[in-house]
């Protein structure tokens, strides 16, 4: 008699690095396959700067690898798997450095995206591949890897995670009497300079001081310690915003920044790991997007909140339409971001502020 995967308590391997967007949405399948096969035993192999903010987590075992030493990550995890076998190796991350994890992961069946999404030879370290569906949510193809194992048609499921000790922490730069926004004005650093997502800081400028400028607002600006961060930080410092402001940049962990969003009321956030810890925390997010397609990246139940000028970019700088151009395709020109107009975001605030007030009064 063929065993029923899908009911059976089975051993799964779940295959996502980075990045911490990209692991936020992991998180969205993963709590999925809790739900459809809760006796599962799930054991996630992630990169150690992502596992910062998901560790913790029940139900999950973690395997860290560091991926700026990849030789040695590989050891690591065969050495750790050693004598371990899965019935399933969900590889939601198409690279080369994931497919050679792969590799060290021993497993019955090994899952990977459908041709069209499977870069760097994914299909060669796979034996299984999700069904091909196009333009997708990048949340909604992780899903399909669930659907795959499970024979359901879930959708992601996001919940608030816990954050101690760092929660007790925050609570000193959170005004509970207040609507506190948080803005996390840079973009991921990984492409450098070249792929900068991040809006400029005069605009942000002017942005706090609007919202400084509502009753009963709190203000929290968060960020990390690259350059461009850096460079952020000391104009917000130099401008001498006073009130119920606080420039948080360089000044929190991961998980720090993410239990201020998660006691925040919403999210101010280019394409950046900050919008999608928003959609963890159930927070509404005002997306900032020009270079990237807000339908395959941008926060997921915040999408009409978000600002859109990804199809304007596309035409105005590289002269192409959306219909034409390849799905994840990015626009490379950091100009692109000045598209998205100071009174455009002005608007999406008014309305997510009366989304707050009325979220409140019932």
């Amino acid at each position: 008699m063929s065993r029923d995967f899908s009911k059976a308590a089975n051993q799964i391997c779940i295959l996502r690095l980075s990045a911490l967007g990209d692991c936020c949405h992991a998180l969205g399948a993963i709590n999925r396959l809790k739900k459809e096969m809760p006796d599962a035993e799930i054991t996630w192999v992630v990169g150690k700067n992502e596992y910062e903010l998901f560790k913790g987590i029940d139900g999950i075992e973690f395997l860290v690898v560091d991926k700026s030493s990849l030789l040695k990550a590989m050891l690591k995890i065969r050495q750790d798997l050693r004598g371990r076998r899965f019935d399933v190796l969900l590889n939601m991350h198409a690279s080369m450095s994931a497919n050679l994890i792969s590799a060290m992961i021993s497993s019955d069946r090994k899952v990977g995206f459908d041709k069209a999404r499977a870069r760097d030879k994914q299909n060669l370290f796979c034996n299984e591949f999700i069904p091909a569906k196009k333009q997708q949510h990048v949340a909604d193809g992780m899903i399909q890897f669930i659907n795959h194992i499970s024979k359901e048609s879930g959708h992601p499921i996001w919940e608030p995670i816990d954050l101690s000790p760092e929660e007790n922490e925050v609570k000193k730069y959170i005004d509970g009497d207040k609507t506190t926004c948080v803005i996390s004005p840079c973009s991921s650093q990984r492409y450098g300079k070249d792929y900068n997502r991040s809006w400029p800081i005069d605009n942000f400028i002017e942005i706090i001081e609007y919202l400084l400028s509502h009753a009963n607002m709190q203000v929290i600006v968060t960020g990390g310690l690259s350059q461009t961060e850096t460079e952020y930080s000391n104009s917000l410092d130099k401008k001498g915003l006073n009130g119920d402001f606080l420039n948080l940049i360089g000044k929190t962990s991961i998980r720090g920044m993410a239990a201020i969003i998660k006691h925040s009321q919403f999210v101010i956030s280019p394409d950046s790991g900050p919008a999608h810890i928003g959609t963890i925390m159930n927070k509404p997010v005002i997306g900032l997007y020009a270079m990237s397609n807000l339908n395959r990246s941008g926060p997921y139940h915040s999408r009409n909140w978000t600002i859109d000028k990804y199809p304007e970019a596309l035409e105005l700088y590289e002269g192409k339409k959306i219909e034409d151009s390849k799905w994840g395709h990015k626009v490379k020109e950091p100009k692109a971001m000045q598209l998205i107009k100071v009174k455009d975001v002005k608007l999406k605030i008014d309305e997510i502020v009366s989304h707050v007030k009325r979220s409140t009064q019932n």
